[in-house]
């Protein structure tokens, strides 16, 4: 077994016996403006986070995809959402935000084919989703599009004679209608259901199901005409829908990056149950770029564990799915931005294209590591 092991590449190995058998990391890598860290966790008997950063001269990718209901969306998502983006902008001569929008409703619409084939054998694909955020670097311009409560939050530096140098930015809209604008913005679209969203088992939930107000997936809960399916009746409880509760529209910021934008931090909600924005971005200003998303996850994963008065050595032991029960899958990607032109211009040429995805479950390694590939597999 221990000889089987070592044939993966040593970072694999060397994850592993660093303590945690949940946690993988990738340190640092360079991407054309900088470079990048991941780290993920998982606490799931099937891990339901799925993550990658994607490379080339031109652009860099970034995508984090919380799945809920089982793993099936968010590794659909993974393997579909950025090459249609990348493919649309190829097609129309750069990113923009109608490119973004098309490749979100391509991922939809191929997910929704997917689930009407499986639907027989597998009932339960109907209830599947994803969150989904991404963030796109190109020509200086950052873009961040966004379905569900995964957060993009950037560090900004402010004028040197403030008390804080660096400042926490969000960028993302959490999709969850236990922020009250969210929910609001949820009964305002159903002011003939006044069940629309309900109070139960401590937090808010549309028709007392599900937090996130818009998703990748989710089928029975946007097309009614699963809810009749004779199938998906015997699989359980059917919700009657009018129209539909949930969608995938995706809210898109766009912005100009400028010399004062230091570093993004991308991550499902994982860490953000456990961590402030502020909180986030103060432990990346203040340490080494190297396995900065891993140093993230150590540090939620010690509040998580404070929170219920043990220490991070004890959950350690714990198996996969039993964790759950004390904290989220969680993923996080860090993106430094460096402005200096020079540098920027000759680390581009040297660029290949291909990604990084994150392992497809963290226990059983069950990835190519790391896999760099060539544009054309990915499509």
């Amino acid at each position: 077994m221990m000889l089987r092991s070592c044939y993966r590449p040593l970072e694999r190995c060397f994850g592993r016996w660093a303590g945690d058998g949940l946690l993988w990391h990738s340190d640092l890598k360079p991407h054309a403006s900088g470079d990048y860290s991941i780290a993920v966790v998982q606490a799931n008997s099937c891990l339901e986070d799925q993550s990658q950063v994607f490379t080339s001269p031109s652009a860099t990718y970034v995508g984090v995809y919380d799945g809920h209901g089982g793993p099936e969306a968010s590794r659909f998502v993974n393997k579909h959402l950025v090459p249609y983006m990348h493919k649309f902008a190829l097609e129309q001569g750069g990113l923009s935000e109608d490119v973004i929008k098309k490749a979100f409703n391509a991922t939809e619409e191929e997910f929704l084919r997917l689930v009407k084939m499986a639907l027989p054998a597998k009932p339960r694909i109907a209830s599947v989703g994803s969150c989904c955020l991404v963030g796109a670097i190109s020509n200086k311009k950052l873009y961040i599009a966004n379905l569900g409560d995964s957060r993009a939050v950037l560090g900004r530096r402010v004028s040197e004679n403030q008390r804080t140098p660096v400042v926490a930015e969000r960028l993302s809209t959490d999709h969850n209608v236990g922020v009250d604008e969210i929910r609001e913005e949820v009964v305002a679209l159903h002011p003939d259901d006044a069940h629309i969203v309900v109070y139960t088992r401590g937090v808010w939930r549309i028709k007392g199901i599900i937090q996130v107000s818009r998703s990748i997936g989710d089928v029975y809960l946007k097309k009614p005409e699963f809810n009749r399916d004779p199938i998906f009746q015997q699989f359980g409880n059917p919700v009657p829908l009018k129209r539909p509760v949930m969608t995938a529209e995706p809210s898109i910021l766009t912005r100009e990056l400028k010399p004062q934008d230091l570093f993004l931090i991308f991550a499902s909600d994982g860490l953000w149950e456990q961590l402030t924005d502020e909180a986030a971005v103060e432990i990346v200003v203040k340490n080494p770029r190297a396995g900065i998303a891993k140093r993230l996850v150590n540090a939620a994963l010690h509040e998580a564990a404070r929170k219920r008065e043990m220490r991070y050595a004890e959950i350690k032991k714990l198996e996969k799915g039993i964790r759950r029960h004390f904290h989220d899958d969680i993923t996080v990607i860090v993106v430094y931005l460096d402005h200096n032109k020079g540098s920027r211009t000759s680390r581009a040429k040297n660029i290949v294209t291909g990604y990084t995805n994150a392992p497809v479950d963290v226990f059983s390694l069950n990835s190519n590591y790391e896999g760099e590939e060539k544009l054309n597999t990915m499509l």
